[in-house]
């Protein structure tokens, strides 16, 4: 975290998926809770998390090569092709949309919204 945000402004998400709650993370998270900033996400809210967005747009991109990628070396050819092809400010936007999506999970109260 402090290389990626030495300004301190890091935040680390967690989406709660059970891997991420398990004792060994918990106590990691504890011990170094004073590196970072913790950004408490709801549980069972991963359609609210830009990753998946940006996942599903990594794989349409690559579905959408010709000729399609037939290797794991194709495959991750297309992926890094495909991040760098990324429309500017695509991830900004992304990103800057967190807080609109948060106020609607808040109003659906942890449910599903229509974000």
């Amino acid at each position: 975290m402090s290389i990626v945000h030495s300004d301190g402004l890091g935040q680390f998400q967690q989406d709660n998926a059970k891997p991420h709650s398990l004792r060994v993370a918990t106590k990691w998270l504890q011990e170094h809770s004073s590196d970072f900033r913790h950004f408490h996400w709801p549980p069972k809210s991963p359609e609210m998390n830009i990753i998946e967005d940006i996942r599903d747009s990594l794989l349409h991109a690559v579905e959408k090569r010709s000729p399609p990628p037939l290797t794991p070396m194709d495959l991750l050819t297309a992926l890094q092709d495909s991040w760098c092809e990324f429309p500017p400010g695509c991830l900004q936007t992304l990103v800057e949309s967190m807080p609109r999506c948060f106020v609607s999970l808040l109003r659906a109260r942890g449910g599903p919204t229509r974000y």
